[in-house]
């Protein structure tokens, strides 16, 4: 909370108890505070009540430049809401009513702003997941109703906070609710599209969940939460025989795919130690093949396999840590994992990645329109050049890494 929002809230309290107290300062207020502590909260119509009366405090406070107060109500509301009541539907609306009145107030992200978006988080799961009754077209909805929610708070803690991209903890939120939407049948079966407005673009249910499972590795990603990455993948079937085969068409397996999405996105922000940490804990704990047969098959083109997604991961990083010299080598890399790049579920988020860092490491520009595209990305969450090379600078980068991964 920044210093003049502060300071107008202890003003409010003051003025508050001069005339004593919520219920004489404010009739409103204190309506609202009688109904968020009668037992009848739980009645659907008791909460709409609440709804409102809650609606009407924020607005006259923000009206009359009390912004702390307008968000306190808005926050406390919510909670109250969703912890007593159990109505997700009826404190979704309050909670859209938050986020606008937090950017429109121009209200500072903060520590303990992060902290209250996580209490609302948990509250919502708990009374999403304690509704037997909830019919699953309901439940779909107000999950996707919670991914915009969240989503707009990320941005808000973009915009208003200190962090560039957005805040980890807002970015650990959103992690979790994607991955948890992946794996709920009333969002990802009957073909349903991830967002409203996609209504019309034919996406399948494992479509959704692979788009899903992209955006939450991101996230945990963008939150340097490393641990909750290699616990994802963990849990995902390695590959199969036709994934793996020289020349497949079909996409990759899930759980490559995933770690190159996060290993792409550690190094776009350049979190090296990230990347590198992610990329040597998944060969130790989750890869199914040894080191040494890994690093063979990448260079023989005649073992009848495709190029593996945790090698390219590997010879990704350590190019990264070398010198803008070595763009030569990062393009033949991109050349070289070219096809099986082009197998991936969202080809266009890992072009636009792999061009963001091209251009943080190795100073190799992208047209502005490719700028721009990387910028929303990244704000969001959210050209392979070839060129000869010498294969015994390949064979030298590759001894090189017997003791770097």
């Amino acid at each position: 909370m920044s210093a003049a929002a502060a300071r107008r809230r202890k003003q409010a309290q003051k003025r508050s108890s001069k005339t004593g107290g919520a219920l004489a300062g404010d009739p409103v207020r204190g309506r609202l505070d009688a109904l968020l502590a009668d037992l009848s909260l739980s009645e659907e119509s008791v909460a709409y009540d609440a709804l409102q009366l809650a609606q009407s405090v924020v607005r006259r406070n923000v009206k009359i430049g009390d912004f702390a107060c307008a968000v306190d109500a808005a926050y406390e509301t919510s909670l109250a809401l969703l912890s007593k009541s159990g109505r997700v539907a009826v404190s979704s609306q309050l909670l859209a009513e938050l986020i606008n009145v937090l950017s429109e107030t121009h209200t500072a992200c903060d520590a303990e702003w992060v902290a209250r978006f996580t209490r609302l988080d948990e509250a919502y799961r708990a009374a999403l997941d304690g509704d037997g009754n909830m019919s699953p077209e309901e439940r779909g909805r107000l999950q996707r109703l919670h991914l915009q929610f969240l989503k707009k708070g990320l941005k808000w803690s973009n915009d208003l906070g200190s962090v560039r991209y957005g805040n980890r903890g807002m970015h650990s939120l959103l992690g979790d609710h994607c991955w948890n939407m992946s794996c709920d049948a009333s969002v990802v079966d009957k073909e349903k599209p991830l967002e409203k407005e996609r209504e019309s673009d034919g996406s399948t249910a494992e479509e959704v969940a692979i788009e899903l499972r992209g955006e939450a590795v991101g996230h945990y990603a963008m939150a340097e939460r490393i641990d909750a990455i290699l616990q994802k993948l963990k849990g995902l079937p390695g590959p199969t025989d036709e994934e793996t085969a020289a020349g497949h068409v079909c996409p990759p397996a899930l759980r490559d795919e995933l770690l190159t999405r996060a290993v792409m996105v550690l190094l776009a922000i350049e979190d090296l130690r990230g990347a590198r940490s992610l990329v040597a804990s998944f060969l130790a704990d989750v890869s199914d093949r040894p080191l040494a047969e890994l690093k063979k098959s990448y260079l023989d083109k005649t073992d009848g396999r495709s190029p593996s997604h945790v090698m390219f991961c590997s010879m990704l990083v350590r190019i990264c840590e070398k010198d803008v010299k070595t763009a030569p080598l990062f393009k033949w890399l991109l050349k070289n994992f070219g096809a099986e790049l082009m197998t991936v579920h969202d080809r266009e988020v890992i072009k636009a990645y792999t061009t963001k860092i091209g251009r943080v490491y190795f100073n190799i520009l992208p047209p502005p329109s490719m700028m721009d595209m990387m910028e929303n990305m990244m704000s969001g969450m959210g050209g392979m050049g070839g060129m000869g090379m010498n294969p015994a600078m390949m064979q030298q980068m590759m001894a090189g890494m017997q003791g770097g991964m």
